[in-house]
């Protein structure tokens, strides 16, 4: 039997997928958006390279890991009766982290999102009726809260319905929770909230950019236009994925839902800036509080230019609300499980940040040397999509 791992060729599930095939020893049934068995392969080997070997890798490919090449969007994910079948008769548990996190497109988050999220859920479905499904773990966002200011919010106090959103990929992760509880009543779930995932506290290398190249470009201005002692919940992505393996593989976990945080840990604006500054050996930046609102039009502003800062404010833009919201999410139940609490973003951002200017925001991937091993992979007839986060 396998576990099903959506989201494998993303940057949360590639890290997810390199904790189980280093500490657990089932097989991985991963959905790769590929147009033959070559490129599924290299696809998967861009996003785990950065956490084994090519040696490590070929021996996975060739023993632990099933690559079925479909569509996450598609019905029966683009998969013939054999496949599907297939599929779904080795699945004793899912970890759906397939995801769009394109905050700006509706229709993005509407396809990748709900209709994926159903997809799985429907194949989890078939799985629990044939041999059984031990349990089916959900990633899901803090984002799910809808709007807020300056809070601390539990997990049982996320979801309030009459509560607006910032963005489409919010509001469609919030119905997708729903959706995984409405038609999974009988199948043990666990919901998974990251917070804001940014970097891992071990090293700084990371294949994930977005979020470092809005950071990097409000490090550069010597006035920010925030409160001091705001505080913003950042949690390391090795964090996030050791808490998915351990709690998706633990027999009975304490509870449903987790929020993937710094909780009240997380540090303020202030803390952040004067650890950088210190770190990079030059002057602290200035606040003006008063400026948040005008900041947020100067930046929609410069997010419509075409060169280097207009990028950096485009993606600025869309993280705003949750960088001026004040907001953190209790991490009490996580860290109880765990037994230890995320490390401070403090004290890994700026090698994180070094790294990612260094390298000009783009990862050195390794190219595949020769013929790709034998894989354990499914035959499909389709062309399509499996991991986006």
């Amino acid at each position: 039997m396998a576990l099903f791992l959506t989201g494998s060729t993303g940057y949360i599930g590639g890290h997810i997928a390199a904790r189980l095939l280093e500490g657990h020893d089932e097989r991985l049934n991963v959905l790769v958006r590929a147009k033959d068995s070559s490129d599924a392969s290299g696809k998967l080997w861009r996003a785990l390279q950065l956490h084994m070997s090519a040696e490590a890798f070929a021996e996975a490919l060739a023993s632990r890991i099933f690559i079925f090449r479909g569509d996450l969007t598609d019905a029966r994910f683009g998969l013939d009766d054999a496949e599907y079948r297939r599929l779904a008769e080795t699945t004793d548990s899912v970890i759906h982290c397939a995801a769009s996190l394109n905050r700006k497109s509706e229709k993005s988050c509407l396809n990748v999102n709900l209709r994926g999220t159903l997809e799985v859920v429907q194949l989890a479905r078939r799985a629990s009726a044939g041999n059984g499904l031990r349990r089916f773990s959900q990633v899901s966002t803090v984002a799910v809260c809808g709007e807020r200011n300056r809070e601390v919010v539990t997990e049982d106090a996320s979801i309030d319905w009459n509560r607006s959103d910032y963005d489409p990929y919010a509001r469609t992760k919030k119905f997708c929770e729903h959706m995984v509880r409405e038609l999974l009543p009988d199948v043990q779930r666990t919901v998974f909230r990251p917070s804001i995932v940014l970097g891992d506290s071990r090293r700084p290398e990371t294949t994930q950019f977005d979020m470092v190249r809005a950071f990097v470009f409000l490090g550069r201005l010597p006035l920010l236009p925030f409160r001091p002692g705001d505080r913003i919940d950042v949690v390391p992505v090795d964090y996030v994925a050791d808490a998915v393996v351990a709690l998706h593989q633990k027999p009975r976990p304490e509870h449903e839902i987790y929020h993937l945080s710094s909780g009240t840990g997380s540090e303020t604006f202030r803390e952040l800036t004067d650890a950088l500054s210190r770190a990079a050996g030059k002057m602290a930046p200035l606040y003006w509080p008063g400026l948040e609102a005008p900041a947020g039009g100067l930046i929609t502003r410069l997010a419509r230019s075409r060169n280097g800062i207009g990028r950096g404010a485009s993606l600025l833009k869309v993280f705003w609300p949750y960088l001026t919201w004040n907001t953190v999410f209790d991490n009490t139940r996580v860290v109880v499980e765990m037994g230890r609490a995320p490390a401070a973003f403090s004290s890994y951002c700026h090698p994180l940040f070094r790294f990612s200017v260094e390298q000009r925001f783009s990862y050195p991937y390794r190219d595949w040397s020769g013929p790709w091993p034998a894989a354990q992979n499914a035959p499909a007839r389709s062309i399509g999509g499996g991991g986006r986060r």
